[in-house]
């Protein structure tokens, strides 16, 4: 049912805690099932130069925590945005339908934790919250947006 990078990732999670002064901080949650993300960002020169979640959740909602923590690990804000949870699915090698929406989360996370450093610096949100609005399942505007 899970590849063993799924089961790697939950058994063994990468970048597990707070980060204390987060840069951006990411809280996104689905009602439906139950699974809550909180992703912290320290962001120094454009770049994230460390990342840590918090998820309450299933295994499979851990384990999307974790990689995609891995995927925006040194990458510049810009390259992090681009994080979605197709790329989330290819990097742990597959998830079940029924969980696809874990990796959903963690990218909606990511968006969110990136927002939330956008207005501490006092840059232009528009389009990303746009971007959030329309494609979150944890804000009540449905799956449309989910890559599958």
């Amino acid at each position: 049912m899970y590849s063993e990078k799924v089961v790697d990732h939950f058994t063994n999670p990468r970048n597990v805690g707070e980060i204390e002064n987060a840069d951006g901080i990411g809280q996104v949650g689905n009602p439906v099932c139950g699974d809550i993300m909180k992703i912290y960002l320290k962001i120094e020169n454009n770049i994230i130069t460390d990342v840590r979640f918090k998820t309450f959740g299933c295994g499979a909602a851990i384990a999307t925590s974790s990689m995609a923590t891995e995927l925006i690990k040194g990458k510049t804000v810009e390259e992090a945005l681009e994080l979605s949870n197709k790329a989330v699915i290819e990097a742990l090698e597959g998830l079940p339908p029924v969980k696809v929406h874990c990796s959903v989360l963690a990218e909606e996370a990511v968006k969110s934790a990136i927002l939330d450093y956008y207005k501490k610096i006092g840059k232009d949100t528009t389009q990303l919250e746009k971007i959030c609005k329309q494609g979150c399942c944890s804000c009540a505007h449905g799956h449309d947006n989910i890559e599958e």
